[in-house]
């Protein structure tokens, strides 16, 4: 057994890898430059939106208020002539700086639970591929698998999902390798 303590560098060396790693597709490849659709009527629906003043937050419509009148006619009509939206508010100020952190944070976070597994299950002195497969696995499950969740249930495009699952697959290499490589 390892304790966390002794696994800071490669938590951290892990953190700052997936940051870069995200920075440059994100920024410099554009590999997600067509994960969202623009609206052919961009102006029109914002205008028609902005006097709602709808606070930041995950909207959908139609919406029922329970199961029971999800069943209804009525609902059913209003499902069927559509259309049907999922929302997502945003603040009207974006803080990218604060984003970035909240980012950086996270990663920090999914190394420390890719330790903690390691840790528990590896003691010291285990071979790099070993450190390596164990602490991939779980740093993959963390960015990719939720993804799925979202195609499944919020009808997410597939292309954005597998995207982003290929993201995370980089994003766990890049982790197994840091703690394979600085594992006590």
């Amino acid at each position: 057994m390892v304790s966390l303590t002794a696994l800071w560098l490669p938590i951290l060396l892990s953190a700052v890898l997936v940051f870069i790693a995200s920075s440059i597709i994100h920024m410099l490849l554009g590999w997600h430059a067509g994960d969202w659709k623009k609206l052919s009527s961009e102006d029109a629906v914002l205008d028609a939106l902005r006097p709602f003043k709808l606070p930041p937050g995950d909207y959908v419509a139609p919406r029922p208020s329970s199961m029971k009148e999800m069943g209804t006619p009525e609902f059913q009509a209003k499902a069927t002539r559509g259309p049907r939206v999922m929302l997502t508010v945003l603040p009207a100020s974006n803080s990218m700086p604060l984003n970035l952190a909240l980012w950086f944070v996270y990663s920090i976070v999914v190394a420390v639970f890719a330790a903690y597994v390691a840790g528990a299950t590896l003691g010291p002195g285990t071979p790099y591929m070993t450190v390596f497969r164990i602490t991939s696995t779980v740093t993959f499950t963390a960015y990719a698998l939720a993804l799925w969740h979202d195609w499944i249930w919020y009808s997410r495009s597939l292309g954005y999902t597998i995207r982003s699952s290929i993201d995370g697959l980089i994003y766990a290499l890049l982790t197994g390798g840091a703690f394979g490589w600085l594992w006590p």
